[in-house]
């Protein structure tokens, strides 16, 4: 039995070996590889078809060349035909990979860096990599490593892009640098996550502490409302119950952000969910608040449907309608909702004309109870990204003296018209 359980195993090993040798006989480049704690170095010729070949290393080189990659000379020449190859796979990698050349300049940016750090990819590539992180050349890890020659493993970098990095270098045959590459795991989904997860924590003390003994009041105000003066019953409906009211939608609102969100989802057809149902109560709280309001749905949206909720998604638009009316300050309120298709994302533009919001505090603006105004709860916007998360979408900010632009990407489901 143990004998047949080890010809099947030692078939199995065979098996996904030559899985692997057929695998790395498709890639269209020369390499090769060294692995020093085998003592074996592999090495692969795309000008002749031949399989991988295999050999003892005579002399193991510094301990900081490991895991090093070296190009061969016939192929020196062609290797920005190995990053366009590249690129397209690297793509679909859920964290940010980065190539630099010799002087810094980008030479390959896949697309989740590009949407993290919110630039346009194609406008990086060929600069140099501090325009693409804003920080100081002596912080960057890339730009370390090119200096030193040492590759970096698993630093932990806790800036504002909180993560994790790691660069390797690529030689050319005559031993001078090629790229730098670098791999950055961007944890900042893990910590906003850990940040739930407690405001999850502290929200289910708040209802229980708060939540059942403002009910009772609120029931024994009600009661004595009946048995008291007129001027003292004036007292209880326009200040007292509508303080208590506020306090549990305080509440309301936060288990909202901390909790997974149960609500009922439909199929909306994205230009009539804007100009329509959201634009219909905008323009009339526009008409009051003496705002101009602008809508440009794109024609790419015709027949585009997203799933949500209707009613959830205007709470959002509501959110960002009340924030707009407080940046104007003296200046005449105007607004511009705008939408349009990118890929298989519905992609909704909120902007605004009022003061902007400073830099110093813009990353702080969806976190629970973070509010500049003396009024504020803090959780408007905390809900607007909790809801459009939800919809399995995401919300971002970019602002500037000239005003405010909020930006929703909600997926598209459907973009034929329902029967």
């Amino acid at each position: 039995m143990q004998d047949q359980q080890m010809r099947i195993e030692n078939k199995k090993l065979k098996e996904e070996l030559k899985l692997y040798k057929n695998l790395i006989s498709e890639l269209p480049f020369s390499f090769t590889y060294k692995d020093f704690d085998l003592g074996i170095q592999m090495e692969k010729k795309y000008r002749t078809s031949n399989v991988t070949t295999l050999h003892q290393i005579s002399e193991v080189p510094y301990i900081e060349r490991k895991n090093e990659f070296t190009i061969t000379s016939d192929f020196d020449l062609d290797f920005e035909k190995i990053e366009g190859f590249l690129s397209s796979i690297l793509d679909y990698v859920p964290h940010h990979i980065v190539f630099i050349d010799k002087n810094g300049i980008i030479t390959l940016c896949n697309l989740k860096a590009a949407k993290d750090l919110q630039v346009n990819r194609d406008e990086m590539i060929g600069k140099h990599i501090r325009e693409l992180l804003k920080i100081p050349d002596e912080q960057i890890a890339l730009l370390q490593t090119l200096h030193s020659q040492k590759p970096i493993f698993d630093k932990e970098i806790l800036d504002r892009n909180y993560g994790i990095t790691n660069t390797r270098i690529i030689y050319n045959s005559d031993g001078s640098i090629k790229r730098i590459v670098g791999l950055f795991l961007f944890l900042n989904g893990i910590k906003e996550a850990e940040k739930q997860a407690l405001a999850g924590r502290i929200a289910a003390g708040i209802a229980h502490e708060i939540r059942n003994p403002l009910t009772t009041v609120r029931g024994y105000l009600q009661l004595l409302q009946s048995s008291v003066d007129q001027g003292v019953s004036e007292l209880f409906t326009t200040l007292l119950i509508p303080e208590i009211d506020r306090a549990n939608k305080i509440i309301n609102d936060f288990l909202s952000i901390s909790k997974p969100s149960q609500f009922s989802t439909e199929k909306l057809q994205i230009a009539e969910l804007i100009e329509g149902y959201i634009g219909n109560f905008l323009n009339r709280e526009a008409h009051l608040h003496n705002v101009k309001m602008e809508y440009h749905i794109h024609a790419s949206l015709k027949d585009c449907y997203i799933e949500g909720n209707r009613d959830e998604l205007l709470q959002v638009f509501i959110n960002l309608f009340s924030n707009s009316i407080q940046a104007a300050k003296e200046t005449l309120p105007e607004i511009i909702v705008s939408a349009q298709r990118k890929g298989g994302m519905a992609y909704i533009q909120f902007a605004d004309n009022g003061m902007g919001i400073k830099s110093s505090i813009l990353n702080h603006i969806f976190d629970p109870f973070f509010s500049t105004k003396d009024d504020g709860t803090g959780l408007g916007l905390s809900v607007s990204k909790k809801i459009i998360e939800n919809h399995k979408g995401e919300i971002r900010v970019n602002s500037g003296p000239s005003g405010t632009v909020f930006s929703l990407e909600i997926p598209i489901v459907i973009n034929t018209p329902i029967e």
